[in-house]
Parts: C-alpha cells; structure tokens; sequence
C-alpha cells in the first residue's frame, strides 16, 4: 500500500512541476485531491487494512497528501506572480508592430503622372473599350482589308459572330480605337486623352502580350504640326527631364499623313547601345497629323477641320525614365515584390 502512494506522489510531483497554466495546476488537484480523485480513492482503501497495517499507511497516506498540497500551493503562487510580472511589464504607450503597406504598381504611378502633365495643357481623359469592333480599330483607321496588323499572328480575335458592318471583335491592339468614337460625339474642338490596356501577340524584353497605351488626339481648326511638336516636347520635358534626348523622325501610319516616330535615348546605356535598345535608341511610339480619312470616318469634315494624334506605351517610356532602370518590360509583372518595394 505504501509503494502506491509513493507512486501516486511522484506522478502528482511531475505534472505539478511540468504545468505552465493555473487551468491546467486545477485540472491536476482535481484529478488527485478531488472527491473522486486518485488520492482520495486511495484513502478509501486504507479502511480496508488490518489493524496492524492502518497506522503506518495511514502515516504515509497524510504525509503523501500534504506534500502534493503543498507543492500545489507553491506552484499556484509562482504561476500568478510570475502571470503579474508579465501583467505588470506590459507598456500600452510603446508602439505596436506596424503591419506591411502597399503601394501603387509602378505602371500606375506612371498613367497617374501622365494623366496630370497632360492634364495641365487642357487633355481630357477619356476611356474606350478594350473588347472592341473591328471597324473602329481598323476599318475606320484607314487600315485596308489585307493589313498584317489585321492578321491573328498579330491581333487577339474574340470567338464572337462578326457583325455585318461592324466586322469580328478584337481585344483592341491601340488606344488609336478610341480616335473615331471621340469624333463622333461631335463635340469640336477635341482635346483627349484615352490610356487604356492594349493586347498583340508579342512578347519579349520590350514587349508584352498586355500592355497599356496612351493616346492623344486634338482636332480643331487650323491644328498644324508646330501644335504637334510643342505638345510633345512639353511632353518629354516634363516627364523624362533636360537630361534626355528626343528625336522625331518620318515614318508611316495608315491614320496619320504624315506620320513620325518619336524616340528618345535609352536611359540603362545613355546612347551607347545595350540588350534592351541596341542603338542607343528607344522608341517611344508614333505620332503624326490625324489622315483626312480618319476624320471623315469620325463624320468631320477633313477641309475645315484638322488634328493630331500620338500613342505611345505606358511601360515602354517608364523603362525610359532616369532612376528606374529595368532592361526587360516582363519583370513589371512578374510580382517580385523585392523590386517592386523599390518604388
């Protein structure tokens, strides 16, 4: 009978010591000191005993007992004092762990920055969609039947019945889309903006299959190509600083007559040749004087009424920009927060 309540101490001892939780030191007495608990059912079989064998384990018995009540209440006491230290230490005025905070994409900051320069000469923003007609990315850009851009090589075509004037649906390649829509609203003289999402089956270190666009249009009268000129080095003034080089040079779009590239010195090599621009070069995109075409598709009488327009990608002149040196455009989606926490 002895050995069990010296077995029975020992257990009680161990998980006494081992507890962390005033709960758990409750959940302990109870099991040995409780009404039911292994201790007092043990009690209850020392009345069983010889009269002979009752006194010594009865003296073991009490002594068993208050050893497990005494290293209770010790433990009981060192649990709540060390539980008010704790209490106790606590600083409600020092600062708490601010949680992580997000920023705008870097494209965003970029179509937000343009939108105000231009916004400062007059341009308003416009919207168009990106689910388009034929008709109005093409057709009514002077574009004929047989263009490459016309090809599926080159433009994203929509599973979706064409419609008998409009022509099939595209997820628009341009910003250019929005041109014929701005002129129908008939609302002279015309000074816009679209940015946009544009899509074309490319996709390399200077393009993406999704991209975005910005175009400007303004028509009005007597509109020459000095407006168009001011407008654009405004433009690069503004947004790329006196550091840069811009150039314009002829080219040709089936919208614009005539028609010029605008380029501007690469950023990552300043002129000298590199993986992203070769040449020393980047272009930034077309530009040119609206084609009479295009104006009599917008219901605009071509002989009293002339315009220019530009489109240009929002990524490809953020890879131009001083300070943000990124030689392949893909890295911008990439969701690499490590390089996107830099801006």
């Amino acid at each position: 009978m002895e050995e069990q309540f010296l077995d029975l101490k020992n257990s009680a001892l161990s998980l006494i010591l081992d507890t962390e939780s005033l709960t758990e030191l409750e959940e302990i007495r109870i099991q040995f000191l409780g009404k039911n608990g292994e201790l007092t059912l043990l009690f209850k079989e020392v009345t069983k005993l010889s009269a002979e064998e009752k006194p010594e384990a009865g003296k073991v018995a009490n002594e068993v007992k208050r050893i497990i009540e005494n290293t209770i209440k010790q433990k009981s006491d060192e649990l709540t004092k060390k539980g008010k230290s704790k209490h106790q230490s606590l600083d409600v005025t020092e600062p708490g762990i601010k949680p992580p905070l997000g920023h705008l994409h870097l494209v965003t900051q970029a179509i937000r920055e343009i939108t105000t320069i231009f916004g400062h000469i007059g341009f308003t923003r416009e919207r168009y969609p990106e689910v388009e007609w034929d008709w109005y990315a093409f057709t009514s850009l002077n574009f004929p039947d047989d263009h490459p851009a016309r090809d599926d090589w080159e433009t994203f075509f929509i599973k979706q019945q064409p419609d008998s004037k409009m022509g099939p649906v595209v997820l628009t390649p341009h910003t250019s889309s929005g041109q014929v829509r701005e002129m129908q609203k008939k609302q002279l003289p015309i000074k816009m903006l679209n940015i946009a999402k544009c899509y074309r089956r490319q996709s390399d270190v200077s393009h993406t299959q999704m991209f975005h666009q910005f175009e400007g249009v303004v028509i009005g009268q007597d509109i020459s190509i000095t407006h168009l000129k001011g407008t654009l080095d405004y433009f690069v003034k503004s947004y790329f600083g006196k550091d840069r080089i811009a150039r314009i040079r002829p080219y040709h779009f089936q919208f614009t007559e005539p028609s010029f590239e605008v380029d501007i010195s690469c950023g990552i090599c300043f002129g000298k040749g590199c993986k992203l621009c070769k040449e020393g070069w980047l272009e930034m995109g077309g530009a040119g004087m609206v084609h009479p075409n295009v104006l009599k598709f917008g219901g605009i009488d071509p002989q009293k009424y002339t315009g220019f327009a530009f489109g240009w990608g929002v990524e490809r002149i953020l890879m131009m920009k001083e300070g943000i040196q990124i030689d392949d455009l893909r890295i911008l989606y990439g969701n690499d927060l490590d390089f996107l926490k830099q801006f």
